[in-house]
């Protein structure tokens, strides 16, 4: 918490480019204007706070929803600053919130390390807000500017004296902007524990006005990553209950890792730097790989668990089960892409891989009978792994073009352009016959399941390869899974799980999806899985024949035409003849689909372990709290 007021003025904000065409082309500096973008204009502003307290000048962060959705971030940091900047003659707030590419992040001296290095963040949001008020607490004042559509509506003015320092910031989402204004709390929850993780002791809470009794929700984690990694494992089975935990510092690079692991056989790794989620890895998490790869195949021959004539674990075989938490702090990183999800900086892949072999290397050396376990878990999964070479060979397609070696039971459409092509994977026979007839051929292809697949989530990769029904499923596909995996050999981009609306058919749609997440998730990052949505109910007169999805819409609808009319209840898709299926669920003009995205993979990695993992009791607890949300089950 020590860190002068000196040192971060208006002579450090250095101005790059004027704002321009933000409210034009709003995708280009938040990606979307649906709720992903909508939220993010909040992390942009979180973020700044993040910055503060790493620079050690800031432990508290409040976040507080107001029941009109507008929201407010408030820091205890030094504050933005308010004297006249040298350049452009006003003070140094205005710049920051009028000019985009500027702030304290480019020249060095404002920041050392920042997550925020495009400082486009309150500029953007500005732009994007209907309303915005910046309230700064610093020198003893307060002062406080306020803005509408970016532009600001008067003068810095000084409105009091104050022995506190900080920042405000409130701001109203634009409607004009924006398709939703409506903020979802969970998500923003998940982004403010992660922070308070990646932070530790940095306290960071949350306040949502609209609820009926608002309380605060108090992220406050002192082990910072230890803490996390316990999170995340928490209803698992952990094989080391005492985590491979180390911070270490090279050159300007901070490194602090933690690994656990448990009785799963899918590896997590979360990967950070600056506080930012790189989804798509980089070079901390190659360096991370590799250094556990070395250490754990140096300790494993020193050790006698392999011979002198027995190959290297592989990366994977050592991988199984962990839970790693990488993060770096860099003076200047390098994002790739314009989401910033993949870390550029070379040198950073052999600080984290000389960090991760020398404290591993430390930690199996203290602790023996964990190192056996860690060990033992590998060998075994490699057995399974050359299990799985055979079954693998199987599901490997050469070409799109031979279809002899697509599965039988599978009705192709006849084009070969994937971008167009469907598959719908529809439970039962009886349903895939009405799919087939009632399908257009040209674009649409058939493939029916017999039953429920293999809980994945509990098996091996020679086990799930074993499979027949997921044999055919992954050679329709065609993109290969695991480390065959290719996106672009997908037969389909768009694929929908077809089953139907009872307690089986909930289940199969799991068992699919989970599938999919395990050993397939680029598919799901992509955009490619959705899941249909057949009617429950069908109201009938004469040759007049009208669906609908929820039982209020069809009550509504029966008390504004009071005629007589025979009611269906659809409990399958095999109900349903080829004409109405393919009029409700598979024409596009008319159907309604739900596209699967995974926007917390902490969280959706928590939710399947809880529905398909061991763990009976955290499976139970998840049916108690979520089983007022259920409907329409046939028990």
């Amino acid at each position: 918490m020590e860190g002068p007021l000196n040192g971060y003025n208006a002579s450090d904000i250095q101005v790059l480019e004027g704002l321009e065409a933000v409210r034009k082309r709003p995708g280009m500096y938040i990606g979307t204007t649906g709720p992903k973008g909508l939220h993010h204009l909040v992390f942009e502003i979180v973020d700044n706070s993040i910055d503060e307290a790493v620079g050690g000048y800031c432990n508290e962060i409040e976040t507080i929803i107001h029941e009109d959705n507008s929201v407010s971030v408030c820091d205890n940091g030094r504050g933005i600053p308010v004297d006249i900047h040298p350049q452009m003659g006003i003070p140094a707030l205005e710049v920051i919130m009028t000019t985009l590419h500027s702030g304290g992040k480019f020249g060095g001296s404002g920041y050392n390390i920042s997550g925020g290095l495009h400082g486009v963040g309150l500029s953007v949001v500005n732009a994007l807000s209907s309303h915005m008020e910046v309230t700064v607490k610093r020198d003893g004042f307060i002062y406080r500017q306020c803005y509408e559509q970016g532009i600001p509506m008067g003068k810095v003015e000084q409105i009091g004296t104050t022995n506190e320092k900080g920042t405000v910031i409130h701001f109203l989402p634009d409607p004009e902007i924006f398709e939703i204004t409506i903020f979802e709390k969970e998500i923003i929850e998940q982004r403010l524990r992660e922070l308070s993780f990646l932070n530790k002791g940095l306290r960071i809470t949350l306040l949502d006005e609209r609820e009926e009794a608002p309380g605060k929700k108090d992220f406050h984690y002192n082990n910072g990553l230890k803490d996390f990694v316990a999170y995340i494992n928490k209803k698992k089975e952990v094989i080391n209950e005492k985590p491979i935990y180390f911070e270490s510092q090279k050159e300007d690079v901070i490194v602090n890792i933690v690994i656990q692991y448990n009785n799963g056989y899918n590896d997590s790794i979360y990967s950070y730097a600056n506080n930012i989620r790189t989804q798509e890895g980089g070079t901390h998490e190659i360096g991370f790989k590799n250094g556990l790869t070395r250490v754990i195949n140096d300790f494993a021959r020193k050790s006698n668990f392999l011979k002198e004539n027995d190959t290297n674990l592989s990366g994977e075989d050592i991988r199984e089960g962990i839970v790693g938490i990488i993060s770096v702090l860099v003076k200047e990183p390098q994002f790739e892409g314009q989401t910033k999800t993949k870390l550029g900086n070379t040198y950073i892949r052999s600080i984290v891989e000389s960090a991760v072999f020398e404290n591993v290397e430390d930690y199996l050396n203290e602790n023996p009978v964990i190192a056996k376990k860690i060990l033992d878990k590998a060998i075994s999964a490699r057995r399974a792994r050359e299990a799985a070479r055979k079954a693998r060979e199987l599901t490997r397609r050469k070409s799109a073009l031979e279809s002899t070696s697509l599965p039988g039971k599978l009705a192709d459409c006849s084009s070969k352009n994937a971008e167009l092509c469907e598959l719908y994977i529809v439970e039962g026979d009886s349903a895939g016959g009405s799919a087939k007839q009632g399908r257009d051929r040209n674009y649409q292809a058939i493939l029916p399941l017999r039953g429920k697949i293999l809980n994945v989530q509990k098996a091996r990769l020679d086990r799930v390869l074993a499979s027949e029904e997921i044999k055919a499923l992954i050679t329709a596909i065609g993109t290969g899974i695991d480390e065959d995996f290719d996106i672009k050999k997908a037969r389909y981009h768009k694929l929908f799980i077809m089953t139907d609306a009872d307690v089986d058919g909930s289940h199969i749609r799991v068992l699919l999806l989970t599938f999919f997440y395990r050993y397939m998730r680029q598919l799901i990052e992509e955009g490619y899985v959705y899941i249909a949505q057949p009617p429950l109910f069908g109201l009938k007169r004469g040759n007049d024949m009208h669906y609908f999805h929820k039982e209020e819409e069809m009550n509504s609808f029966l008390s504004e035409n009071k005629q007589k009319w025979t009611v269906q209840r659809y409990k399958g898709l095999g109900e349903m003849d080829a004409e109405q299926l393919w009029d409700t669920t598979m024409d596009p003009d008319n159907r309604t689909i739900l596209q699967v995205n995974i926007d917390d993979a902490i969280r959706a990695d928590e939710i399947f372990s809880d529905l398909m993992g061991e763990n009976v009791q955290a499976r139970k607890e998840f049916i108690q709290e979520n089983a007022v949300y259920a409907t329409n089950l046939d028990i």
